[in-house]
């Protein structure tokens, strides 16, 4: 069965470059070995990875080791649901793709607050 976004409708794809997802198949897909929940997808914002990297998830330096690029303001990739809150409730929140966020990410973010924060 194909993965459903938070508006039920199928999940579409996040970022092929830099190729993003749990899987790291350009998808917020998730399973039940994804613990961190990674189904949102965001436009990351030099504040956003500012504070990120403040809150001990450094997302802006490249690991090699985790076929891993580190990403600049404007790229797009799958975040962890409860780091997107923490993001919000500090006043960081990246820009949300609705149609490419899982719908897991309803068992942490009410689709709502999703909304006021997304992408045209």
């Amino acid at each position: 069965m194909p993965s459903r976004n938070v508006l039920g409708g199928p999940l579409k794809p996040c970022s092929t470059a830099p190729l993003t997802g749990f899987f790291r198949n350009g998808h917020c897909d998730t399973c039940t070995d994804d613990e961190g929940c990674h189904t949102v997808c965001v436009e990351v914002t030099a504040e956003f990875l500012v504070f990120s990297r403040a809150s001990g998830n450094d997302l802006s330096t490249p690991a090699p080791d985790y076929d891993f690029p580190g990403l600049r303001p404007g790229d797009r990739w799958c975040v962890c649901a409860a780091r997107w809150l923490e993001c919000v409730d500090a006043g960081y929140a990246a820009p949300v793709s609705l149609a490419s966020t899982h719908e897991r990410t309803l068992e942490v973010v009410p689709l709502d607050m999703l909304q006021k924060y997304a992408t045209a």
